[in-house]
């Protein structure tokens, strides 16, 4: 009985491991297959990643988006379809990723809270390089600054003022608010302001400013000049002179027509005068 008990211990033994070593295979096959099934998926998720990467850079590239723009989006779609594939691969070992992803969401959550205004340049930054209100070499008025645009990246934009001075605004005081952009348009109006005496006559004044801006080249006949009569103020008679130019003209235009309107309208026999007042004394002495 004892041999016939230790040959049942031995075969229960050898069942035993022979049930271990099935397990231990199925084990390492599974956990095998995993791998390989985990590698394949990282080498398909990264060329898949780089695929989108390259058509998303082709799109904006096609789109004409700002240059400093493409390799941000196409960077983010890159590493966004990788975080994706990651992902997949934890759950194809059986890792919970419910908790993984809470956290990150929680993470992302907090920082973005304690850079909220940087966050907000950044927005801004995007949708300035998207939408382009302004370019670099624009003269730009924007948050109480003017100059010229020198850069736009996608946390602040500089201009340079016409004293040369650098100022660095935030995108987020830039994006939303009143953008004036004196160099959108090929041609801008020049208006400026002159008056005669009382005593002098309209019509003659009017035919020299006609001549002025007549004999101007730099003046564009098409939209046509205006000359108005634009208030009787207390000292004077108020002509508004309303003449179109090339944008690059405007500065040097408006100056020059300040300075021969005054030449030519003296030399016409039409005076400029300047703001007075007659003052009045009146005695309540009685004489003696």
């Amino acid at each position: 009985m004892r041999l016939g008990g230790l040959t049942m211990d031995v075969d229960a033994v050898r069942d035993n491991s022979q049930v271990v070593v099935d397990t231990a295979v199925a084990v390492v096959s599974n956990w095998g297959l995993q791998v390989i099934g985990a590698v394949a998926l990282l080498i398909a998720g990264r060329w898949a990643a780089s695929l989108i990467s390259r058509t998303v850079r082709r799109g904006l590239e096609a789109a004409e988006i700002d240059v400093q723009l493409i390799p941000f989006c196409a960077n983010g779609a890159y590493y966004t379809v990788l975080a994706l594939v990651v992902v997949a691969v934890l759950q194809l070992f059986g890792i919970e990723t419910t908790s993984l992803v809470a956290m990150i969401g929680a993470a992302g959550l907090t920082i973005g809270l304690a850079l909220q205004g940087t966050l907000s340049s950044f927005a801004a930054g995007v949708m300035l390089l998207i939408f382009r209100p302004f370019k670099v070499g624009d003269y730009v008025e924007v948050s109480g600054s003017s100059g010229t645009v020198s850069e736009i990246d996608l946390f602040t934009t500089t201009l340079n003022t016409p004293q040369n001075l650098q100022v660095l605004i935030p995108n987020a005081a830039v994006y939303g608010k009143t953008i004036t952009n004196y160099s959108a348009n090929e041609t801008r109006r020049v208006d400026v302001g002159v008056g005669i005496g009382y005593e002098d006559d309209i019509g003659s004044a009017m035919r020299i400013i006609e001549e002025i801006t007549a004999g101007d080249p730099r003046v564009l006949s098409e939209p046509a000049s205006a000359i108005l009569v634009s208030e009787l103020a207390d000292s004077s008679v108020n002509l508004t002179v309303r003449a179109w130019c090339e944008r690059t003209d405007y500065g040097a235009l408006r100056s020059d027509l300040l300075r021969t309107l005054k030449e030519k309208l003296e030399a016409g026999g039409c005076s400029i005068p300047f703001p007075q007042q007659d003052v009045r004394i009146v005695s309540n002495t009685a004489p003696k």
